[in-house]
């Protein structure tokens, strides 16, 4: 099978906070159409790859190319607007606005999608978030925000959607239905990077994984090389 086109990648990105290095040369990439994984225990550095992704955390050396644009020095919100979706650990919805409201906030269509995103598509991927369209932000469940986050960024129309610990501390039947909504994105085209630590479900689902280890990938594959190295889960991912 031909491999994917790269939308994203990552070449041997050094990122510090402060006089604190966390990435050490790191580098991955994600194809048009493939979901990736990003797995590893926390404080591996995980979530500092996406900060340096998306700018928040700019990364001080290496290469970050989207859609064949080099973007390592543009502000965050510049590359937002080539078409990088994020839903945030923690989902960081607006509190005070309604989950309608929140859905229109992010709606942009820059890259001027045919199909784009509409609130009534969110709504028929979470009927739930029909049902609370005017409840406020800060009145939801958490697994109900988690599906307002990535509502919202998908009423961006990304070309790739991120997402940082995707169904971490939700019910296990709010975790079944995000995974399923996933799995429809993927099967219709969408670009996925996530974090998550439900190994079944990402190996299930995802193209290939990358395995972080104090800054570093100490290791890539498909969901078949993975499970055919239990030492290697065992070494890396299990606490």
């Amino acid at each position: 099978m031909a491999e994917p086109m790269s939308l994203l990648e990552i070449e041997s990105i050094e990122t510090c906070y402060g006089l604190s290095q966390v990435l050490f040369g790191l580098s991955l990439s994600v194809g048009s159409g493939e979901m990736v994984a990003m797995m590893g225990r926390n404080g591996m550095g995980k979530t500092t790859t996406i900060r340096s992704i998306l700018g928040l955390t700019p990364a001080r050396a290496g290469a970050i190319r989207f859609a064949g644009q080099e973007v390592r020095r543009f502000p965050s919100f510049r590359i937002a607007q080539l078409g990088i979706g994020l839903v945030p650990e923690g989902r960081q919805i607006f509190p005070n606005l309604t989950v309608r409201e929140n859905l229109v906030a992010a709606s942009a269509n820059r890259a001027g999608s045919p199909d784009p995103w509409t609130i009534e598509k969110i709504h028929a991927l979470f009927p739930r978030l029909a049902e609370r369209g005017n409840n406020m932000g800060n009145t939801l469940s958490g697994g109900e925000q988690q599906m307002l986050a990535i509502g919202r960024a998908l009423m961006t129309n990304p070309r790739l959607l991120v997402l940082d610990e995707a169904t971490e501390g939700l019910a296990p039947l709010i975790r079944a239905e995000i995974w399923a909504v996933l799995a429809t994105l993927k099967a219709e085209g969408q670009a996925i990077l996530l974090i998550d630590k439900n190994l079944s479900a990402v190996m299930r689902l995802a193209d290939r994984h990358v395995v972080v280890e104090k800054g570093r990938v100490v290791w890539t594959g498909s969901s078949a090389a993975l499970a055919a190295e239990p030492g290697l889960r065992d070494k890396y991912l299990h606490v």
